[in-house]
């Protein structure tokens, strides 16, 4: 029981009772449920502009907020401030993200007891990505290596006080997509459906022997004790539809939700999917070439996509629309509106100036937040 804060209820939870009457005979969602992912600013202005953001986006109501924790534990301290902020100064059901690489136990312990002390009990259990300036992550002494092993450490010490979620991967984890020589021509019918061409031409895909081998560590991570699978980003429906798939026929109950990141310019829409390794469709690419020198055209596409996306995704049964806001709004609230689920949600007046323009929801840029913002990668 929480010693100072009111018990937030469990986002399993949630979604098992929004699923009744959220699905038609079809097994479409019709009423789906909105997740929000931030991550913490690096300055102080990009701290105020977030909290500013949360209060707006609060009126979206999602199912929950979750706050990235920086590699290496880099964000620890304010990801722990800004999720308890959350919770009791905007009305949030945080969900917070928790690391193991580079980080002592002695620091995800302390984490862990905070939140059970102010009555968060909802986490997103990773590896996480090793810190700025390394190549490699490494387990600290005496802690955990893996997201499994968090898993299993959250499970024997806080038993089921904590909703746990936890990483997939429908194209393959970064680290096991690899370039096949053969080329298209060499791959499966399975590896067709996963297969990615880089910068430079080459077929990179996550192999067969490699999916089996990410399906059975995710269900190791559920029979573990994890709640919910959230996805790294991908950008056709048809993946997610064919992850899930594949995650019942290994015998993963838990709901999976999709991982929406929002296209919001060209040259960050390609950095990420190059560091993720990220499949993108010949049309979608097309498109983007199209107008890549354009960025409010950048912009109202990516509302435009991300409804096409979204849409096509609550067909697949997608019980909820999590979106990668990169601490940004426009975009992700252009989606919510064409989907009918912005709920009373008001801009900024700066922000509603632009709302109403030409390019609608689009136009202008969003406030800064801390510069470059971080690549979502969900790690092991």
């Amino acid at each position: 029981m929480a010693e100072h804060g009111k018990l937030d209820e469990k986002v399993v939870d949630v979604i098992a009772a929004a699923s009744e009457g959220a699905f038609n005979d079809a097994g479409e969602c019709v009423k789906p449920l909105v997740g929000l992912e931030f991550f913490p600013p690096r300055t102080t202005q990009g701290v105020d502009n977030l909290r500013e953001r949360l209060q707006r986006l609060k009126k979206v109501g999602p199912v929950f907020a979750d706050f990235t924790w920086g590699a290496g534990g880099s964000t620890a301290d304010l990801t722990l401030d800004l999720t308890l902020e959350a919770k009791h100064a905007h009305g949030l059901r945080p969900n917070m993200h928790l690391t193991c690489t580079n980080m002592p136990l002695e620091r995800i312990e302390s984490a862990l007891r905070r939140c059970r002390e102010e009555g968060v009990t909802n986490i997103v259990a990773l590896r996480g990505d090793p810190p700025a300036g390394a190549d490699h992550w490494e387990r600290s002494e005496g802690g955990l290596g893996c997201a499994l092993d968090l898993v299993g450490y959250v499970r024997e010490h806080y038993g089921d006080y904590f909703c746990i979620s936890v990483a997939g991967y429908p194209e393959g984890h970064p680290d096991r997509i690899k370039v096949r020589e053969g080329g298209v021509e060499s791959l499966s019918e399975s590896e067709l459906t996963r297969y990615s061409v880089d910068a430079a031409g080459q077929v990179q895909v996550c192999g067969d022997e490699d999916w089996e081998a990410e399906l059975a560590y995710l269900k190791a991570k559920c029979d573990a004790g994890a709640d919910v699978i959230i996805t790294q980003m991908f950008f056709d429906a048809s993946v997610y539809g064919r992850f899930v798939q594949e995650c019942r026929r290994v015998g993963i109950t838990a709901p999976v939700i999709p991982g929406i990141m929002c296209i919001n310019a060209y040259a960050g829409f390609h950095r990420m999917t190059g560091l993720c390794k990220t499949r993108v469709p010949p049309e979608l690419r097309k498109r983007m070439e199209a107008i890549k020198d354009d960025d409010a055209a950048i912009k109202a596409f990516g509302v435009e996509y991300g409804e096409e996306l979204c849409r096509a995704l609550l067909k697949h049964g997608a019980p909820v629309l999590h979106f990668y806001t990169l601490n940004l709004e426009k975009v992700t609230v252009g989606i919510l509106r064409r989907l009918g689920l912005a709920g009373e949600y008001e801009a900024a007046p700066a922000a509603e100036k632009k709302l109403n323009g030409t390019a609608a929801v689009t136009n202008g840029t969003a406030a800064a937040t801390n510069g470059t913002a971080p690549v979502p990668a969900l790690a092991v």
